[in-house]
């Protein structure tokens, strides 16, 4: 059983941190709450998202698991805006998920959970960075990079989190130092390379969020958090990589 009354904005969030990497979610329910896991195609990027029960503003919940295809739920949500009360329950009937904006209703069709993409298994890594900033201020490296190259090295260095991208002919570089919301935590030098399309697609979330926190080594995947729902939910990515060559 599932039924539940959510603000559109709060569930939006959940989207827009999950649809840039996947297109269906196995999304996981319990009397505390919703949780999903999932990795995009390629196996670069992976999210993990929780909501306690307590972002919504009713919750009458079961342990259980639904597959929702993304974009059709998205387009859904569009017809909302911000301050609706977006209704959500599950036919257990139909099997079919019954999504009420108001004086408008939609009906969509559930995936069968068994033919999604099974959790991925997250690594357990030890990473020497540890960076809080604005969400926004990565957003803004991410936009510049964007204008030079397709990809983007992030690293830590003489006591500044630094974010460089090298065209052909232009290169463009972000330093931030500690202070001014930036909190700079390591225990050695760390640089790695990443492709600047998984991290735009990152940054569509997380450039809105008050304060991520990014953790970095040394050809390493990257670990970002950061809070959603007013510290109700929260989102966790890892995005491996790029190698450079010698």
């Amino acid at each position: 059983m599932f039924k539940a009354t959510i603000n559109a904005e709060t569930i939006g969030d959940v989207v827009e941190a999950t649809s840039p990497l996947v297109d269906e979610i196995r999304l996981k329910l319990s009397p505390d709450g919703v949780s999903l896991r999932a990795v995009d195609p390629a196996n670069v990027a992976m999210v993990s998202l929780t909501l306690d029960a307590s972002a919504f503003e009713s919750f009458d919940c079961t342990d259980g698991e639904i597959g929702i295809d993304l974009i059709r739920f998205a387009d859904v949500l569009r017809m909302a805006q911000k301050d609706d009360v977006v209704q959500i329950e599950v036919n257990e009937e139909t099997r079919k998920l019954e999504i009420r904006l108001g004086s408008l209703s939609y009906t969509l069709s559930l995936l069968d959970p068994s033919t999604i993409r099974k959790d991925p298994k997250v690594p357990d890594l030890e990473l020497p960075a540890n960076i809080k900033m604005p969400g926004a201020e990565y957003r803004r490296a991410v936009k510049a990079a964007e204008k030079v190259s397709d990809h983007m090295a992030l690293a830590v260095h003489d006591k500044k989190f630094v974010f460089e991208a090298q065209g052909d002919l232009d290169r463009v570089e972000l330093a931030l130092d500690q202070g001014s919301g930036v909190k700079i935590e390591t225990t050695s030098d760390v640089r790695s390379l990443f492709s600047l399309d998984f991290l735009n697609d990152l940054s569509k979330s997380a450039g809105n969020a008050e304060e991520i926190i990014i953790e970095l080594g040394s050809d390493f995947p990257l670990r970002m958090n950061f809070s959603i729902a007013s510290g109700k939910g929260k989102v966790t990515y890892l995005l491996a990589p790029r190698i450079e060559s010698a």
